[in-house]
């Protein structure tokens, strides 16, 4: 079976889950998991993701954990409303170079509170081994601290 390309994974096939936006569109990530406390997020690897070296740059491995860890914490069940955060804090660690296939990030929410919580995760490569991992702490907007979100 072929490996689906980069423009295949911009509209995700799993329902209620969202689309990607803005910077994420641009890199090729599509979520494919979404619920409470918990976010997975894909990217086919493509050459624009590689460095110099041949292999995904480490600002990619960041951004699929920044996107991953974040969404863990901003999941809205309401049809047609969001909620937003922003990241306040960041730690990536890389473990191992990926050079083809597919990405896959998750994200779990650790804990928190309202306005603030705390997400880790890890990228896999399409073996299963772990590539990258990494911890942040988010700030959840005020308009999308209800459960219910803000309007999209």
């Amino acid at each position: 079976m072929d490996e689906p390309t980069a423009t295949e994974f911009l509209s995700p096939d799993v329902p209620d889950t969202g689309e990607p936006f803005g910077y994420q569109r641009l890199l090729g990530m599509r979520i494919t998991e979404w619920r409470e406390d918990y976010a997975v997020i894909e990217l086919v690897i493509g050459e624009q993701h590689l460095n110099r070296s041949g292999i995904v740059h480490g600002g990619v491995l960041t951004s699929l954990l920044d996107t991953a860890l974040s969404l863990a914490g901003l999941y809205c069940p309401v049809p047609g409303q969001v909620r937003k955060g922003m990241t306040l804090s960041l730690t990536s660690t890389f473990i191992a170079p990926a050079r083809s296939g597919v990405l896959r990030a998750s994200g779990r929410r650790r804990g928190g509170g309202r306005s603030t919580f705390m997400s880790s995760g890890e990228v896999l490569d399409a073996e299963g081994n772990v590539v990258a991992m990494g911890e942040g702490t988010f700030r959840v907007r005020r308009a999308s601290q209800s459960q219910t979100g803000e309007p999209a």
